[in-house]
């Protein structure tokens, strides 16, 4: 396998390739970034970088086809969201939204890719049973747009929906423990919500598998949040054979 076709996007190549589309200055930015934090994660932080330049000038499809086959790949697209997260952890830290320095969870980069996925597959799975959550949610819907990790300025909701009464409401999704620092995290969605999008002020939710007591304490005092937690259920049946 080449060095540029690797599981994970070749930086060197994507720097040539941003280059030549005429994105010289954008890539350099992004190479020459001075990274303000602890993580060890800091060329993950560029690919989260790279691959949001290059959407946004709709030319990752065909660097993907270039220079980085493995992201067609369902693994790929799992990379893709995890560069995305990193990005936005970043972001969340720069914002005052985060960690403190050097608390930010160093995690191996194949557990974090199945977070990631079971994080999407359940974003993706409430994203189109929303009435399992609430009767009356849908999802929202602007153009080309739609509320699955609907983007905003400093990252993305993961869910955004619309209830009954027509007021918004931001979804925030946690595949193991909610934690106190989510509160602070759906309340700037909510007021950017508000701010951007609607008149009535937007409701939030969290939606984890575990809600320990100390987010329960912090959502007391925060109007307007509403939490859940998630239960997975397997079942199985046997399939008749063909004599």
């Amino acid at each position: 396998m080449s060095e540029e076709q690797t599981k994970a996007l070749s930086l060197k190549a994507a720097y040539a390739f941003g280059a030549t589309h005429g994105l010289e200055h954008e890539v350099n930015e992004i190479r020459d970034m001075d990274i303000e934090w602890d993580s060890s994660y800091t060329s993950t932080l560029r690919r989260g970088y790279i691959v949001d330049l290059f959407e946004k000038h709709g030319i990752f499809d065909e660097f993907k086809a270039k220079h980085w086959l493995y992201g067609n790949s369902p693994g790929g697209e799992r990379k893709r969201r995890f560069y995305f997260r990193v990005k936005k952890q970043y972001e969340d830290y720069l914002a005052g939204r985060g960690p403190e320095t050097g608390s930010v969870e160093e995690i191996e980069d194949n557990e974090t890719d199945q977070q990631f996925a079971a994080e999407a597959d359940l974003r993706d799975f409430l994203a189109k049973n929303l009435n399992c959550i609430e009767q009356g949610l849908t999802l929202y819907q602007s153009g080309d747009q739609t509320g699955i990790e609907f983007p905003i300025e400093g990252g993305y909701i993961d869910i955004l929906a619309v209830d009954r009464n027509r007021r918004f409401v931001a979804i925030e999704l946690k595949v193991s423990k909610g934690r106190n620092k989510a509160v602070g995290q759906i309340l700037y969605y909510m007021g950017w919500v508000d701010k951007n999008l609607g008149t009535a002020p937007c409701r939030g939710m969290i939606i984890a598998k575990e809600i320990p007591d100390d987010l329960i304490l912090a959502v007391q005092r925060a109007p307007g949040i509403s939490l859940y937690k998630y239960n997975l259920s397997v079942s199985v049946e046997p399939v008749a054979l063909k004599s």
